[in-house]
């Protein structure tokens, strides 16, 4: 019987009547050959129905579905699925694959067609292992970018998945959390975190002016990966995330507790990042005494007056060999709050 044959096109279809491709079938592609350095591969796009079901991430004996699913993150793939159905979304990176022994890849066209046999095992996934799962699970049928490598040993293989986990790495959270304003992609909780950050990194009376860093790590100073983890818990125990409302409680409570520690002579540790988050962890006991005693002003002196007793009973190692968890920092720091508490 003759070799059937499928033509890149806008459809990507074979020529059967439902559409679908069967296993054994020859495909053809229009590629693009490249060379870089001491390698060669195919670029080329692919629709996501035939690209799902002609590639692995784990062992050739497994099935590509039931791999994916054992090592993969579900919850992400179906992110990528539900952002891809919104129907504007566009992941534009290349899928990487390697072609195995039962593609019989062959070069038909002097580097510009490429022709496979359509089967589960065709192809290894180098890179985009997420993004295959996810463009399978989605509604939307697409074309993807895809890049081939063909006749590549297993070490090389392992070489060139090590490389580009190393070799290209992702931009850093708080990078991405710096422009997500500019992209016009902020929940109303980014919202008010980064309108918080910014007023402490700007504010001169900010207890963490100078001590900000809103688009990169730098040592002894707070990331806003850092700040969001220690504040976003805590903006529930506001009724109302107006700005005038959150922000001269949060600076009065933070100045009240720095003051609290340069008197131990452990101001600098308020950069880090367990003392940080422990300090907000407490937060809502502490601002709940304040009110208590002097209604809702949320002044310096009210926190000056709460945590007097913490401090009369810590000592600077707490701050200065915090342990790991900022939970158990805050626990401690509770326990001794709560010992000096009198109702008088």
């Amino acid at each position: 019987m003759a070799t059937r044959l499928i033509r890149s096109k806008p459809t990507g279809h074979s020529d059967r009547a439902d559409g679908l491709l069967i296993a054994g079938e020859r495909v053809r592609y229009s590629v693009s050959l490249v060379t870089q350095g001491n390698h060669r591969f195919y670029t080329l796009t692919m629709p996501t129905e035939v690209l799902a079901k002609c590639c692995f991430a784990t062992n050739r004996e497994e099935d590509p579905i039931a791999g994916f699913q054992r090592v993969l993150d579900e919850k992400r793939a179906q992110e990528i699925a539900d952002y891809m159905d919104m129907g504007f979304g566009t992941i534009p990176s290349s899928i990487i694959l390697s072609a195995q022994p039962d593609a019989r890849l062959e070069d038909v066209g002097k580097g510009k067609t490429l022709e496979f046999t359509f089967n589960p095992h065709a192809f290894l996934i180098i890179d985009g292992q997420h993004r295959v799962f996810g463009f399978s699970k989605a509604s939307t049928k697409l074309r993807v970018p895809v890049v081939i490598y063909n006749d590549l040993s297993k070490q090389q293989e392992s070489k060139l998945f090590i490389d580009i986990n190393t070799k290209q790495r992702p931009v850093p959270n708080e990078l991405l959390l710096d422009i997500k304003k500019l992209a016009d992609d902020e929940s109303d909780q980014l919202i008010i975190l980064r309108e918080l950050f910014d007023e402490f990194n700007s504010d001169l009376e900010s207890p963490l002016l100078g001590l900000l860093s809103p688009a990169s790590k730098v040592n002894g100073k707070l990331t806003r990966v850092t700040f969001n983890a220690a504040v976003k818990p805590i903006l529930s125990t506001f009724a109302s995330s107006n700005m005038s409302v959150v922000y001269p409680a949060l600076r009065n409570y933070l100045r009240a507790f720095n003051r609290g520690m340069i008197g131990l002579g452990v101001g600098n540790t308020l950069v880090n990042a367990t003392v940080f988050r422990s300090i907000f962890e407490i937060f809502p006991e502490v601002a709940q005494r304040a009110m208590d005693r002097y209604g809702p002003g949320f002044k310096d002196e009210a926190f000056d007056d709460v945590l007097s007793p913490l401090y009369a009973r810590t000592k600077a190692a707490t701050f200065t060999r915090p342990p790991k968890s900022h939970k158990e920092l805050a626990g401690e720091l509770l326990k001794t709050l709560r010992s000096g508490f009198v109702i008088g």
